[in-house]
């Protein structure tokens, strides 16, 4: 398959690797900001085969991962309600909130469905007049124009019994908050294809430039990250930081203008807390004013609740590169895809999904008692 099958060949891939160990005079330690990459990089082994020229740090990237204990929660209360018909992508049913997710809420005579679009969710609004139909609005900016429009169709369908919990979260400012946290030791970041694709490059110049920082757009296919890897460590090795595009055969440094309009128009920046890290300012995209009455916190009185993140799950280190996931005392013993302590462990982008499920440091590996 064109664009595709080309990219998974593993004779560029061998050739690229050495041009990377040829072109390194150092360990470079840089960061991915997507989960899919994540996955990559660790079901290929990419981060192994490099580890004496690249340390691979994975990054807050995973939509899921980033969502905090609290907005999960607000999830839970909402889709317990009896007039609630609550809709969600299916990753984030298994995510565990305080007490427990929203499979258990189904489970329990919720109506908890899984769409595959957020106007699959107005459809059902429209269908079923007598619900409030609510859709769980996560994700980057790759996901926000669907959720914009889809509050948009509704407000000139005259739709009312429709809202969404927004969880939006912006790279640019976690590339911030990591580059000035004290102990940062990321030097170089493959930026995420399919948000560029949405917004574009050129909010990552300034950081670029600010942070003397290279970052090069990067496609999710093991040559796209390994062809990533080598621009990051040419400007590295070259004392040049820049931001460069390897994803070219999707990727403009405009993006999408028609998405980023839309986008604008219904939502707008503000704080966002981010899972196991804290409040980012301006991090976040949250309903304008005009859009208030689809706004699902507003609709049910859940703005102001407010929840502690356990202490046992480390997401917050594993999100900004402290710990790698098997370092992690609960990884593989107290905390598993059966039984997790967070979204890293459940979500088909998390890096602890990936680290257990690519049966690196399993417990009978390491010897960690099950």
């Amino acid at each position: 398959m064109k664009f595709l099958s080309e990219y998974r060949d593993a004779h560029i891939a061998k050739a690229v690797i050495e041009r990377i160990k040829a072109e390194a005079t150092r360990r470079w330690c840089l960061m991915e900001v997507c989960g899919g990459q994540t996955h990559t990089i660790v079901r290929q082994g990419i981060d192994e085969l490099l580890e004496d020229a690249i340390e691979m740090i994975h990054g807050p990237g995973c939509p899921v991962c980033v969502t905090p204990l609290e907005q999960i929660d607000k999830a839970l209360l909402i889709a317990a309600r009896p007039e609630v018909l609550f809709t969600s992508f299916g990753d984030m049913l298994r995510v565990p909130g305080s007490d427990c997710d929203l499979q258990q809420v189904r489970a329990r005579g919720g109506d908890v469905r899984i769409v595959y679009s957020p106007l699959d969710a107005l459809v059902l609004a429209q269908r079923n007049p007598t619900k409030e139909v609510v859709f769980f609005a996560v994700g980057f900016e790759t996901t926000a124009p669907a959720n914009a429009m889809a509050v948009w169709r509704a407000r000139e369908l005259g739709v009312k019994n429709f809202s969404v919990l927004v969880s939006h979260v912006t790279v640019p400012p976690a590339i911030t908050a990591i580059m000035e946290a004290p102990d940062n030791r990321v030097q170089g970041f493959l930026a995420a294809g399919h948000v560029c694709a949405v917004m574009g490059w050129t909010e990552y110049e300034p950081l670029a430039a600010k942070y003397h920082v290279p970052i090069v757009v990067t496609g999710f296919e093991p040559v796209d990250i390994l062809e990533g890897m080598l621009l990051v460590v040419r400007q590295l090795e070259a004392g040049r930081h820049e931001v460069e595009n390897q994803y070219v055969r999707s990727v403009r440094r405009e993006g999408t203008p028609a998405a980023r309009v839309t986008v604008d128009r219904v939502f707008e920046l503000g704080n966002r807390k981010w899972r196991g890290i804290g409040e980012i300012p301006m991090s976040g995209l949250r309903l304008r004013d005009e859009f208030s009455d689809f706004d699902a916190e507003v609709k049910f009185g859940v703005q102001d609740l407010t929840v502690e993140e356990p202490a046992e799950c480390r997401a917050g280190d594993v999100l900004t590169g402290r710990l790698k996931p098997p370092k992690c005392s609960a990884f593989g013993t107290r905390c598993t895809p059966e039984h997790p302590l967070g979204a890293l462990m459940v979500s088909a982008e998390g890096a602890c999904a990936a680290y257990y499920h690519m049966g690196r440091y399993r417990p009978e590996a390491t010897g960690a008692a099950t």
